[in-house]
């Protein structure tokens, strides 16, 4: 969300904890300026943070010669901390100081849009309300979408020493046009740790990878991507943070047990598959860190969906149906909040999870007691196809089971669910490639190429929202590896094959009449 935005509870909690003998008496005050993080506003920056632990707080910057005493924010009185700072302007670098007791803790800001690469200091940005204000017309209706599935670090202008960008992104969008892709699923950008990642260890969940080329670049990306008629829908990861550059662990100072502090639980809940980091989904304050976030994706990049990772991490310890023992319901009720905080304001938009435990729930509307979302990956498709199509001989393949997952649908609506035979979870962690699954080392063979083509002609004829994974088109070997970019040259090498998904995403988009 902009920066300046945000729910009125903010009017009533700005100024508690100050008197109004103090406000006469000419005190210095809180900022009366609304918003989260740094934001100019005309006569310098106001800036405010969550550190309710902190015995004080400063801000310190390229705008003081990085003093650390003398811009100090006042206490709100409700665990916030704020102030107006007439010297700080958009481009100027800071971070807080938090004092705690005996220490003095360095962070960034963790509402910060984005972060400079050398330092790791956040960098003041002016917020730019690019919303859309009624359904874009490259929505096309969601019977009709065709999801390509793209890491921005391995698509397009990669280096064996820098990884691609969005700009270098930007020179294929064309090509995905002429094949027919309505709708890019670009894998998480916020900032994260060195250069090189999948994305789903996000650092400032606010703020844009610089090695892709930041928040300026993600604009002009998402502009020309509308501009060829295509949708992009935006990974987003809230269940963990981190682990690595992670600002936000222990922020304030405060924790238990060595845990992670105010941003996370810090009991048994706090631990994941990927880090002991899951947030505090109880916490008002985080919940709200959460849920702005969500939205900053609409109305600062004016993204056309949001896709959640591994959302069944978000509703239970263990990722788990059936085991209420684990089960986290402020988290099943912040996906429920969101969702219907997105669907009131950009009704259009797609909301898709990736829960993979097949439940009817994730994408019942909220007020049937479901989570909201309007699909889902799908389980019961690409598991039992890919099974099929991998198989060596005919006695391996369940044709009952490939029946079943082309017939499958969540309860309303055949369109509640993605299906795929390659995604980025598919064709890495110790999986490949469906080609290179069928024959090993031998992913150009004729027998690689029919048997993969038929998987793909069973995603684009079956109901359900198709998606393919970057390369897919174009027979890319081996597996999924964030140093290893797309050859390109298989375009050209295997351009019969790039023709014959072009058709079959004609077909199934009805290109044709």
């Amino acid at each position: 969300m902009s920066n300046e935005k945000h729910p009125p509870r903010w009017r009533e909690t700005i100024f508690r904890g100050w008197s109004a003998a103090q406000r006469t008496l000419g005190l210095k005050q809180p900022s009366q300026k609304l918003g989260m993080g740094a934001f100019p506003n005309g006569l310098g920056t106001t800036f405010r943070v969550w550190a309710p632990h902190a015995s004080r707080v400063t801000v310190s910057g390229s705008f003081n010669n990085w003093s650390h005493e003398r811009d100090a924010l006042l206490s709100e009185g409700n665990g916030f901390w704020s102030g107006d700072v007439r010297r700080a302007a958009a481009g100027d670098q800071y971070k807080y100081i938090i004092h705690n007791k005996q220490s003095r803790l360095l962070r960034g800001d963790p509402y910060a849009r984005e972060v400079d690469p050398l330092h790791r200091n956040s960098v003041i940005r002016t917020a730019v309300d690019r919303v859309q204000p009624e359904p874009p017309t490259w929505m096309t209706p969601w019977n009709r979408l065709v999801i390509y599935e793209m890491h921005i670090g391995t698509f397009n202008g990669a280096t064996p020493d820098h990884p691609g960008t969005f700009d270098a992104a930007r020179e294929k969008l064309p090509y995905l046009r002429d094949l027919g892709i309505n709708a890019v699923e670009i894998m998480p950008i916020a900032s994260f740790a060195g250069d090189y990642s999948w994305g789903y260890n996000p650092a400032h969940p606010f703020a844009v990878a610089n090695p892709y080329g930041g928040p300026d670049a993600f604009h002009r990306f998402v502009d020309a991507a509308h501009q060829q008629g295509i949708a992009v829908i935006l990974d987003v990861v809230y269940n963990h943070f981190g682990p690595q550059d992670l600002d936000l662990w222990q922020f304030d100072g405060w924790q238990q047990d060595g845990k992670g502090g105010i941003y996370f639980y810090n009991d048994w809940r706090s631990t994941t598959p990927w880090a002991d980091t899951r947030p505090d989904y109880g916490r008002t304050e985080v919940r709200q860190y959460i849920r702005d976030n969500a939205l900053m994706w609409f109305e600062e990049y004016a993204v056309d969906g949001l896709r959640w990772d591994a959302t069944s991490y978000i509703r239970n310890v263990q990722g788990n149906d059936g085991d209420p023992g684990n089960d986290i319901a402020e988290g099943w009720n912040l996906l429920r909040w969101v969702n219907d905080e997105i669907d009131l304001r950009w009704p259009w938009t797609l909301s898709i999870a990736e829960d993979l435990r097949d439940s009817e729930a994730i994408t019942k509307p909220t007020p049937e007691g479901g989570a909201g979302f309007d699909a889902q990956w799908d389980a019961r498709f690409v598991h039992p196809i890919r099974a099929a199509i991998i198989a060596v001989d005919d006695d391996q393949r369940d044709m009952t089971a490939v029946a079943a997952a082309i017939q499958f649908r969540y309860p309303g609506d055949a369109f509640n669910r993605v299906i795929y035979t390659e995604s980025h979870d598919e064709v890495a962690n110790g999986k490949a490639r469906v080609p290179e699954e069928i024959a090993p080392g031998q992913a150009d063979t004729l027998f690689a190429r029919q048997r993969s083509t038929l998987g793909a002609a069973l995603v684009f004829t079956s109901p359900g929202i198709p998606m393919i994974f970057q390369g897919q088109e174009f027979l890319e070997d081996r597996w999924f590896d964030d140093h290893d970019p797309l050859e390109w040259s298989r375009a050209e090498k295997f351009a019969g094959l790039v023709n014959l998904y072009r058709n079959l995403i004609h077909l199934r988009r009805n290109e044709q009449g």
